[in-house]
């Protein structure tokens, strides 16, 4: 990745609202209303008159799980750069999840490695600690309470062309029950965005419009969580350990847990998650998600303590995908996608809010560069590329590594030496903080993964690691 790629990806993590500015688009309109959808009509929301999102689940009083999310009672956790986003775009937003029981815990220390916890970092970043139903509730009920941004409860059903762009949206409105049609309706669109996540239809629309479809890209990497909730007596600021990661190695004895989460949310609860790779289903029960964490390091055992609160959800995932939108031949003109719609991948790297963010404010960065409305958004895919292939190398290529160790694959010797210099510098957060502050703001998309190639960086991390044996 070129360095301007690195420099590209920094800016969009500090991408602002732009303001007083000129409004583009009399409709703009957003298939789909969950998170990657809400961040895209704010930024619509400065640049068209009315801003309507289209979403088939009922929203109106929605604070639980919801059918179109299925992955939404697992653990999530807003990264340091999707924090930042949407403090700028949505001040305040931060306390307000806080005043409704959300948790802004230190990330210091709460990484491990195989039973080790990683060096300090010197820096203190805040991990918001939250159940998905609920920030993504807070999200929409700031982003739809702004005068020009609202709700239509239909299922979109395709796309109306005129003079090769985008101009109107197809959909079945449901708002008269769960699924009682009441009849096709067309909402005329002068810019339009894919929010449909993994299952996002546009592929299909583009080939019946006579477009070129993008080029779909699928990863195995069989993954299976269980996840369970339970009482925390005690507060926050009274735990040893307000919540933590633990990674471990294909090598590691484990149990058959590959990664595990333990975050303090609202209500007084904490959320727990163990997942494992292939066929390793861990915890598919109270008691064996206990007996699991009881060999991991002891903030788990202090999470499962208390009493259960309903019973453990299994999440099962078979590949990570990415769609090519940059590369598409004949697109139409305003027409965007974003969030799983264009990349979807092991949740577990917790990047997925926080690239829906850095998608919003590529969207931003593309609508404040006078773009060119009559041609193909490609200025947009090209930012979002950056973007995409940043969190795509961190978890896409995790996920790889892990996979062809565990099956012996042979791997060609540039990808061996890349994934040599990342055990490197991943073994080094554990001795040196300085190598753990490089990878944490990588990890935390902050910084673009390019950034851990340093040189200088990976000298620091072998260095450390030869030592380190050496005193063994």
């Amino acid at each position: 990745m070129t360095d301007s790629a690195v420099s590209l990806f920094e800016k969009l993590v500090h991408v602002d609202p732009p303001g007083d500015v000129p409004v583009l688009f009399d409709t703009a309109c957003v298939i789909g209303g969950s998170i990657a959808g809400l961040l895209a009509a704010r930024v619509l929301s400065d640049r068209a008159r009315r801003v309507v999102v289209i979403e088939s689940d009922d929203v109106s009083a929605q604070t639980g799980p919801r059918p179109g999310v299925p992955q939404d009672q697992q653990v999530h956790t807003l990264l340091p750069a999707g924090q930042l986003w949407l403090e700028r775009w949505v001040p305040g937003f931060t306390k307000e999840a806080q005043d409704r029981g959300a948790h802004l815990v230190p990330g210091k220390g709460a990484t491990s490695l195989d039973g080790v916890p990683q060096a300090p970092d010197g820096e203190d970043h805040r991990l918001l600690t939250i159940g998905r139903p609920l920030l993504e509730t807070l999200i929409r009920g700031r982003i739809t309470s702004l005068p020009n941004v609202s709700v239509l409860r239909g299922r979109a059903t395709g796309l109306g062309y005129r003079d090769d762009a985008v101009s109107a949206v197809r959909y079945v409105a449901t708002a008269g029950g769960d699924h009682g049609d009441a009849g096709a309706e067309v909402l005329d669109a002068d810019f339009v965005v894919d929010a449909m996540g993994r299952s996002s239809r546009l592929s299909n629309w583009l080939g019946q419009g006579g477009y070129d479809q993008p080029g779909l890209e699928r990863l195995e990497a069989p993954i299976n969580y269980a996840t369970a909730l339970f009482e925390r007596p005690v507060d926050v600021a009274d735990l040893e350990a307000p919540g933590a990661l633990a990674l471990f190695s294909p090598e590691y004895p484990s149990g058959g847990v590959s990664v595990a989460a333990a975050n303090p949310i609202e209500d007084e609860r904490w959320i727990v998650m163990l997942m494992g790779y292939g066929d390793s289903r861990p915890g598919r029960t109270v008691d064996e998600f206990r007996e699991a964490c009881a060999k991991l390091p002891s903030v788990f055992t202090t999470a499962t303590a208390g009493a259960v609160i309903g019973d453990v959800v299994t999440y099962h995932q078979a590949e990570s995908r990415r769609r090519h939108f940059a590369d598409v031949g004949r697109f139409p003109a305003r027409l965007v996608s974003v969030g799983d719609a264009v990349a979807s991948f092991n949740p577990i790297y917790g990047q997925g809010m926080s690239s829906a963010a850095l998608h919003a404010s590529c969207l931003a960065s593309y609508l404040g560069g006078s773009p060119e409305l009559g041609s193909a958004a490609r200025e947009f895919f090209r930012l979002q590329q950056v973007v995409v292939d940043a969190a795509w190398a961190v978890s896409a290529g995790g996920d790889a590594a892990r996979l062809d160790a565990r099956d012996g694959t042979d791997v060609p010797e540039d990808i061996a030496r890349q994934r040599w210099a990342m055990e490197q510098i991943t073994a080094a957060t554990l001795l040196d903080g300085d190598v753990t502050r490089a990878f944490n703001n990588v990890s935390y998309m902050l910084r673009h993964p390019a950034t851990l190639a340093d040189p200088a960086l990976l000298a620091r991390a072998v260095a450390a690691n030869e030592e380190a044996a050496t005193a063994t």
